[in-house]
């Protein structure tokens, strides 16, 4: 598994959490079985879910090495993984560009 992916999944489910309040303008509780209501929850969920896809891609990929899934299995699985990284990426450099963006603010 790509660390940066489970440092950013540790960082949202704690460190967002915080500040959720915040940003959402009330309490940080989300009811189980209904969608995520604020930010921290929402960027842990993408996140868990770029990782459980990476996770399926590289285990199709070694299936597929093994001889057990179709090339078009694994096609599907490492394309979808590629875009889940893409997408986790996309959203860590837009959290580090508001993080300077908010620590270049005068006070």
């Amino acid at each position: 598994m790509i660390p940066v992916l489970s440092i950013l999944g540790s960082v949202a489910a704690d460190g967002l959490s915080a500040i959720a309040p915040a940003i959402t303008g009330g309490t940080a509780s989300s009811s189980s079985g209904a969608a995520p209501t604020d930010f921290g929850s929402v960027l842990a969920q993408v996140t868990g879910d770029a990782v459980d896809n990476l996770k399926i891609g590289e285990a199709t990929a070694i299936s597929g090495i093994q001889g057990k899934a179709s090339v078009q299995e694994v096609t599907k699985a490492v394309l979808d993984a590629q875009q889940s990284l893409q997408t986790a990426v996309a959203i860590r450099d837009k959290v580090v560009s508001a993080y300077q963006e908010v620590s270049r603010m005068s006070i």
